[in-house]
């Protein structure tokens, strides 16, 4: 049986991979996903907020005559606990642990940019590679509140970051999506275009809610469910076949059946944070085995043999196609609930 796939050019002893989460945040983290058996491991992001905070304190320091930036990129300090990963060691700390997670796993490590301007932050887009990233995952967490800035204003600050960051370095660059563009479609194939090797679907905005209790704002953060899997499976199913870049699916794997049913539709790999988070790193091991026995049910030898076996077929009208999947559904559920139409 074979899990081996390729992803963003590489290659990956199968195609589960841990996206960016708390197991991700020391060397120890990283090393138990690897052993648990994922094809790769994307580190927890480095966020805009801390490189600029950094660069800040850097210039203050360059005034007073020291060079603490050409520093940061090629010292590595001593691990720190998270606890200890307050927002001004936050950049030295990441290259740290990229650096020392790379030489104790044999697997990929890719690192994560989060952002959601161009500027000076991406030049640690090279300094991640240095540190020996596999390749760059650009996770453009972007909510455009001002009503002001257009469609195409946001698409294009898309492009414009992946054009910067693609100019910085050699290594591969994924480009971590919103479903939120009025065309996902067009989206997908303008990044395509620009040069991702990679799209991530779909980026989950973690937005605070409120208590009437307390009558306060309050931040908290949701774990996927299989059901929010409906979206992103969608959309990779749709867009298999007319982009030549790596299809990664995140969001709602729970079971084996929600790993098959992404690499059915289309996904190259299939990343998870929230299953692996509830019920620890080993479950990796528990949806790899899952896989390899539905594959030796079905019959199928290899990971490619299945990829995209159910993705609209190349040529499809994807408007009427999904405009018939709608129908479909609709009078499905209500034969169920009042009889046949």
């Amino acid at each position: 049986m074979a899990l081996s796939t390729r992803y963003l050019g590489l290659t990956l002893r199968n195609p589960l991979v841990a996206s960016p989460s708390p197991l991700s945040q020391t060397v120890d983290g990283v090393r138990r996903l690897a052993d648990a058996g994922v094809g790769a491991v994307v580190l927890y992001s480095l966020f805009e907020e801390q490189l600029i905070r950094e660069a800040e304190r850097d210039a203050q320091l360059a005034d007073a005559g020291t060079d603490s930036f050409g520093e940061a990129l090629s010292y590595f300090p001593a691990e720190v606990s998270p606890a200890q990963n307050d927002q001004d060691q936050g950049p030295r700390r990441y290259l740290s642990l990229l650096h020392r997670a790379v030489a104790a796993v044999d697997v990929p490590v890719i690192a994560s940019l989060n952002g959601a301007t161009p500027g000076g932050w991406i030049r640690y887009a090279t300094a991640m590679q240095d540190a020996g990233a596999a390749a760059i995952e650009l996770n453009i967490y972007y909510l455009p509140g001002d009503p002001d800035i257009t469609g195409r204003d946001v698409e294009q600050r898309h492009l414009d970051i992946l054009a910067e960051v693609k100019n910085a370095v050699t290594i591969p660059v994924a480009v971590k999506l919103s479903p939120y563009f009025s065309s996902i479609s067009e989206m997908a194939l303008r990044l395509d275009a620009a040069g991702a090797d990679g799209l991530v679907l779909f980026n989950r905005f973690l937005q605070p809610d409120i208590n009437p209790e307390t009558v306060t704002m309050v931040s908290s953060i949701r774990l996927s469910t299989a059901a929010e899997a409906r979206l992103p499976r969608t959309w990779i199913s749709l867009l298999h076949g007319r982009v030549t870049a790596s299809l990664a699916a995140t969001t709602g794997v729970e079971t084996p059946d929600d790993l098959i049913t992404y690499l059915l539709a289309g996904a190259d790999v299939v990343m998870s944070t929230s299953a692996l988070l509830r019920h620890g790193p080993g479950h990796a091991t528990v949806l790899l085995d899952g896989l390899t026995d539905w594959m030796a049910r079905k019959d199928f030898q290899t990971v490619n043999q299945i990829r995209g076996l159910l993705a609209t077929p190349t040529g499809t009208d994807n408007t009427t196609h999904e405009r018939g999947d709608y129908v479909t559904a609709m009078r499905e559920a209500n034969t169920r609930a009042y009889g046949p139409w």
